[in-house]
């Protein structure tokens, strides 16, 4: 990531030598995961979902979060364009992936500024709660991270580094989601015959979203417009659970009639 002071510099590889996937995990009732992401699956296994629907960016993420490591945002790009998932048993082929998107946090037109406290697109706490774009769905990533997720940024709207709590403490429902930068999908800096572009790019691990020269190596998470994928059905010992309470709840109010 670029950064931008010694104290930044300092400050992120020390907590990077401490943060790491392995301590992040799926915790209930941190973010809003459980009631918005929606398990849909790709594959005709309803046992298992390879996607979530978002219904509130009303996108679909693909689960896997890291799929065949870090690539640059040209390849990131090439790979979410040419996904295909095949569900054979009802011959449906899922293949409109992209990288995320980044829009400008204020409505209008970017703004490349470093900031603690998410008023510019450029710093941390981006659509955090208690910013004054709190909730916003401009930064697709970002929102997974701090509304979705529940996850803290390494440093305060303040600018106070170590945050209590802060990194990747919650994955929610995604396999293989890393502590480290994704790439977006949306570029600040076109390439040209003389220089090397950038685009936006968002940490997972603290929190931060920066514009990284295309060149570099992130992870990439794919995602598809709208509700993609089968919703899961209940499983029959499910059902007949659901059919059991169903009768006792009948049998109890026909008792208190009588």
């Amino acid at each position: 990531m670029n950064i931008r002071t010694p104290l930044i510099a300092s400050a992120l590889l020390a907590a990077s030598l401490v943060s790491g996937i392995a301590h992040a995990v799926s915790i209930s009732g941190q973010g809003s995961w459980e009631s918005t992401l929606q398990g849909r699956d790709l594959d005709g296994n309803l046992a298992t979902f390879e996607a979530y629907y978002d219904t509130v960016l009303d996108i679909t993420w693909l689960a896997n979060a890291n799929v065949n490591g870090t690539r640059t945002w040209a390849d990131a790009n090439a790979w979410a364009a040419t996904l295909i998932i095949v569900d054979e048993a009802n011959s449906i082929i899922y293949n409109n992936w992209r990288l995320p998107n980044v829009e400008p946090i204020n409505g209008t037109s970017f703004n490349a500024n470093f900031s603690f406290d998410g008023s510019t697109d450029n710093g941390f706490n981006i659509s955090a709660p208690g910013t004054v774009y709190a909730g916003s769905t401009a930064n697709e990533m970002a929102h997974l991270f701090y509304g979705v997720l529940g996850n803290k940024a390494f440093y305060t709207t303040a600018g106070n580094p170590h945050q209590l709590g802060n990194g990747l403490t919650n994955t929610g429902p995604f396999t293989n989601l890393q502590a480290y930068g994704y790439w977006s999908a949306t570029v600040v800096e076109p390439d040209s015959g003389f220089t090397i572009g950038r685009s936006w790019e968002f940490g997972f691990n603290h929190g931060e979203q920066d514009k990284i020269y295309n060149n570099t190596g992130f992870y990439a998470l794919a995602v598809s417009d709208g509700d993609v994928g089968i919703a899961a059905v209940p499983e029959p010992e499910t059902y007949a659970m659901m059919l059991t309470g169903l009768g006792l709840v009948g049998t109890a109010v026909r008792r208190r009639r009588a």
